[in-house]
């Protein structure tokens, strides 16, 4: 059985209870914390939509579901799907149905179920996945996106040549469908053993809108008036080739496409101005060596090729999940650690920051006539909550209420510091301290460094992935986490800071940040330990061989050598972009920035985790460094995780990760013997 909001309230009332007697919560407690995220407000603005991830121990998995908030009621559960997650709402134009993606069979296809309950109906019936879709402005078609069905021809070449991979030339193109949908026939709708072959199949059955093109689709919209698609297209679906990407508009009548927009690098479609006249995108222009961490610049162009214009130009971040609306453009945007919905006048491109009551924001929607919106946001001290407010902002109503959750634990408590690093540059990080801080005492230290390099650390009451970082805070330690050169949120300057010059600055800020907290006399200097993930475990696999600060570290999915690296991943021109070279033009740098040049001055104890299949960061990274510590004779340990990529998403592997973090550093900082329970 899947859990209730209303379980959520029992929660609550247990935390009132236990308030006095607050708890140390478990792993499997942090893991199996329910979430909520993408907020989607009905065009009346009456009800919201939104998707609620619950842990599957059972079947080790995280399963998505959608919740219905009606009239700013208590949500309940809408759809249910036991094999499978539901996910992407989307409101039909005139509000009565909520579309939404789910694999209800063998292939994950668009459902729809109606706001007013019932059983979903299944309204595409392709043979591959579907992963995006759009309603048409008056409702009667779904058009999406789904790759081309090679099938066949890689059946016959299997059966003459058995299997091989040319690389860069294995794909497959995402192209575009339409469908029709009709509310009437629903009721038709056959036993799903009868589906195939039905009339009500053949109906609807979807045509393919673009064929004979030779590029693959990324995104589109639907023009106001459902007589144009805007399309962001790209040479091929390779990861490297959104460099590419152009900008087309299709024409339903004539049912041809013209490009609107190509310039020599990135160019990505954002939405359609509401009177239909106009484009707004977000581009790199001709920038293909910097633009991993230099700000994209947003235009407007009128969607026959005049009057292109640059908005925001003055805004010094990264702007994300933009909107057009009848009341200007929206977007959010980092701000330090701090996650404003930001307002851009579409005439002269200015940008004002909105005051909605919550620090962070992580998706929000607007009603058809732009007077009421929905938003996913968290504050220091809560975790992601839904809420719907009138706009501009007043009368904001919490929807859900997920912290209760958490009502009755004892958490982070949570602040910003900020120091100087070596070179003078500004640094700042999110301190965690258990909730019985004694500023008298010293305390071991835990640094964890986020990934990225663009990403960032904030406040918050449970933070973790694979780190116990509550409970290390209630073991009694404190937690660094460093937003080190690099993060998001800072300006492009401060991103630009580590090209070049990669874990060197990276490592000056860590350590910088451990100097200023012993010059507070608030830790113990010899109970540090260092950990992070990706670009994180990186700079931790940097700290491994280049510092003896640390009593213990652990490298999660992190480069030990960029040549290694480099040969290995899948997004080449990032090392390229940072370093500024390759290994053959600037040996120097990749020897500079490389946690392998200095094996010969490791010292420090060093747990690493990888997957098994990772491709961001091979896991011939992980057998590097692991070699080269033991040949050094440090004490080390690799743990792959069997099936896995980057990340680790299951809960039971996440589960295992996390015990084997916590005891490796409470052998080093706490000098105990911990066994991983079998049980």
């Amino acid at each position: 059985m899947k859990n209730t909001f209303l379980i959520t309230l029992a929660l609550s009332f247990l935390g009132f209870l236990n308030a006095q007697n607050p708890i140390s919560p478990s792993f499997e407690d942090v893991i199996s914390l329910r979430s909520v995220f993408n907020a989607v407000i009905s065009p009346d603005g009456n009800h919201i939509v939104f998707e609620s991830r619950a842990t599957d121990w059972k079947e080790n998995k995280y399963d998505r579901e959608l919740w219905l908030s009606r009239d700013s009621q208590t949500p309940f559960q809408l759809t249910n799907n036991l094999n499978g997650s539901s996910s992407s709402p989307k409101w039909s134009p005139d509000g009565k149905w909520i579309a939404f993606l789910s694999k209800r069979g063998e292939k994950t296809q668009i459902q729809v179920i109606s706001v007013v309950g019932g059983e979903a109906f299944q309204v595409t019936h392709t043979e591959n996945d579907i992963n995006n879709f759009e309603w048409s402005p008056e409702g009667s078609k779904i058009a999406f996106l789904q790759a081309e069905d090679k099938s066949e021809e890689d059946k016959k070449r299997k059966e003459k040549f058995g299997g091989f991979a040319v690389e860069d030339e294995e794909f497959k193109l995402s192209q575009i469908w339409v469908a029709d949908f009709k509310p009437s026939q629903l009721s038709q709708m056959p036993l799903p053993d009868q589906l195939k072959d039905s009339i009500y199949t053949k109906n609807l059955e979807a045509k393919l809108l673009l064929d004979s093109v030779a590029f693959s689709v990324n995104s589109f919209k639907w023009s106001p008036d459902g007589k144009k698609i805007a399309i962001e297209h790209q040479p091929d679906p390779l990861i490297n080739s959104f460099f590419k990407a152009d900008i087309s508009i299709y024409d339903m009548d004539s049912k041809s496409h013209k490009i609107l927009v190509n310039n020599p690098s990135y160019d990505g479609l954002v939405d359609w101005s509401p009177d239909g006249n106009s484009i707004l995108y977000q581009t790199n222009l001709n920038d293909s060596t910097s633009n991993y961490y230099t700000n994209g610049k947003l235009f407007r162009i009128n969607s026959d090729g005049t009057e292109n214009n640059q908005l925001a130009a003055d805004f010094d971040e990264n702007i994300y999940r933009l909107k057009w609306t009848v009341n200007g453009i929206f977007g959010i945007a980092w701000q330090k650690t701090l996650r404003p919905v930001i307002k851009i006048n579409p005439e002269n491109g200015k940008v004002k920051k909105l005051a909605l009551s919550a620090e962070r924001i992580w998706n929000y929607s607007f009603s058809k006539d732009g007077k009421k919106m929905a938003y996913a946001a968290s504050n220091d001290n809560d975790l992601t909550e839904i809420y719907k407010s009138d706009y501009p902002q007043r009368d904001s109503r919490q929807i859900t209420r997920s912290t209760a959750q958490i009502n009755n634990w004892l958490v982070a408590n949570s602040e910003v510091i900020s120091w100087k690093s070596e070179d003078g540059s500004t640094i700042e990080g999110i301190l965690h301290k258990p909730q019985n801080y004694d500023s008298t005492k010293k305390y071991p230290l835990l640094v964890i460094i986020h990934g990225g390099p663009t990403g960032i650390s904030t406040p918050g009451p449970i933070p973790s992935y694979v780190y116990p970082m509550v409970q290390w805070l209630n073991k009694g330690a404190l937690i660094l986490r460093p937003n080190y050169r690099g993060s998001a949120g800072y300006g492009e300057s401060f991103r630009s800071l580590n090209v070049k010059n990669l874990g060197v600055g990276d490592a000056w800020d860590v350590l910088s940040g451990v100097s200023a907290l012993e010059d507070k006399g608030i830790i113990d200097s010899n109970k540090v330990g260092a950990m992070g993930w990706s670009q994180g475990g990186y700079i931790s696999a940097f700290l491994t061989t280049n510092s003896t600060k640390f009593k213990a570290i652990s490298v999660g999915a992190g480069i030990s050598n960029w040549m290694t690296y480099y040969v290995n991943t899948d997004i080449h021109p990032f090392t390229r972009q940072y370093l500024k070279g390759t290994p053959w033009s600037d040996k120097e740098v990749y020897e500079k920035t490389s946690p392998m040049t200095n094996i010969n001055k490791a010292a420090t104890p060093t747990l690493i985790q990888h997957g098994e299949f990772d491709k961001r960061v091979p896991v011939a990274n992980a057998y590097e460094l692991f070699q080269g510590l033991q040949d050094k004779g440090i004490e080390t340990e690799l743990i792959i995780y069997k099936g896995f990529g980057h990340g680790i998403n299951k809960p039971k592997e996440r589960l295992a990760a996390t015990w084997h973090n916590w005891k490796w550093f409470g052998k080093y900082i706490w000098d105990e013997n911990i066994e991983v329970p079998e049980e």
